[in-house]
């Protein structure tokens, strides 16, 4: 039996030290060959034609031409799976190179256990995606939502709750999903996306670009609200408790995900049962099936992401498979599937 060719990678970075630490992470595996490097944004375009790598990990400030034109560039030319590999204090830009076309946003990685691996591991995921080179299309981008500051305000009343799970791909479909939500929605909106430690402010940022309904970072002890998206930090499981408030629980040193979808997904399922609609999309591995399982046996409505509008039908995948999703459904009928379930067309 033949042995599987080695993933090609293809580095761009304008540091020499950075480039040099990646390269001895991927070296250091038996499945991963770093092809090519390269130390500024043309190089790195005329790098991808020459080489066709399988993965090209990048960051994005770079000379010459900018992450954002490479990844613009690479995508409709010859589109290649891209990881970005980025400083937390880029998070925002990091973010926006989603909705160019990169599949994936991490941390530059330190000289830990955790992260060698993670960088690793991530490369291995995104090289068997198929990505598809984009035709050019007009670009769309809602203004900034800035939402009411009202302190004064009752919290909102509300019956039903809308919780999320995702990983690789999420962000790019909240993007979506969250642009065609009802500014109007009577529910609160509850998000937990796997990511890199420091990058949830950027996120926030990112998505609120998009959505018609205000975002803001979890804080343990807060009331959920109607018409308000909640996003869990990542150093954090985001849960909710009897009284309707966010709890917010301590990463476990065994803990495999980032903000963990099952705590999340357990709590809803515990405290507001058939209220309860959950909504398990695109990512690796399996984390929020057990909990969607949960909030179908406590009456709640479970839906799925289907494989076609998934950039890795995983998680997803293996809660279909436990037999405890409702309804499978693509990315672009889930706003208007979510509109009509908080409004009571059941």
């Amino acid at each position: 039996m033949h042995n599987k060719p080695p993933i090609r990678v293809l580095l761009v970075d304008d540091s020499q030290i950075s480039r040099d630490f990646l390269r001895e992470i991927l070296h250091a595996t038996d499945d991963i060959s770093v092809v090519g490097e390269a130390h500024n944004g043309q190089q790195a375009v005329a790098m991808v034609e020459q080489l066709k790598p399988d993965v090209v990990c990048m960051d994005l400030e770079m000379p010459v031409m900018s992450g954002a034109e490479v990844i613009d560039q690479i995508m409709h030319r010859k589109a290649v799976p891209i990881l970005v590999v980025s400083g937390e204090d880029d998070a925002q830009k990091a973010y926006e190179a989603l909705s160019l076309g990169a599949l994936e946003v991490i941390k530059k990685p330190r000289f830990t256990q955790h992260d060698t691996t993670e960088f690793a591991h991530k490369v291995r995921l995104l090289a068997g995606v198929p990505v598809i080179t984009r035709m050019r299309r007009k670009t769309y981008m809602p203004e900034l939502y800035e939402a009411p500051q009202d302190t004064d305000a009752a919290p909102q009343s509300f019956t039903q709750v809308v919780a999320i799970a995702c990983s690789t791909g999420g962000p790019q479909a909240l993007s979506y999903l969250l642009a065609n939500l009802d500014a109007n929605l009577q529910a609160p909106v509850l998000i937990s996306q796997h990511m890199s430690d420091g990058f949830v402010d950027g996120m926030v940022q990112w998505l609120s670009g998009f959505s018609s309904l205000p975002i803001k970072v979890a804080v343990h002890g807060e009331r959920i609200e109607a018409k308000q998206v909640y996003l869990s930090p990542s150093e954090q499981h985001m849960t909710v408790d009897a009284s309707h408030r966010i709890k917010l629980l301590p990463r476990q040193e065994q803990d495999i995900y980032r903000p963990c979808c099952n705590y999340l997904f357990d709590s809803v399922a515990q405290h507001f049962g058939r209220h309860a609609i959950a909504l398990i999309m695109t990512g690796m591995g399996r984390d929020g099936a057990s909990g969607m399982q949960k909030i179908k046996q406590s009456g709640g409505i479970t839906l799925a992401q289907d494989e076609a509008s998934s950039v890795i039908f995983g998680m997803n995948f293996e809660a279909i498979s436990l037999g405890c999703i409702d309804e499978i459904i693509a990315l672009d009928k889930i706003p208007h599937k979510l509109n009509q379930l908080v409004s009571g067309a059941r």
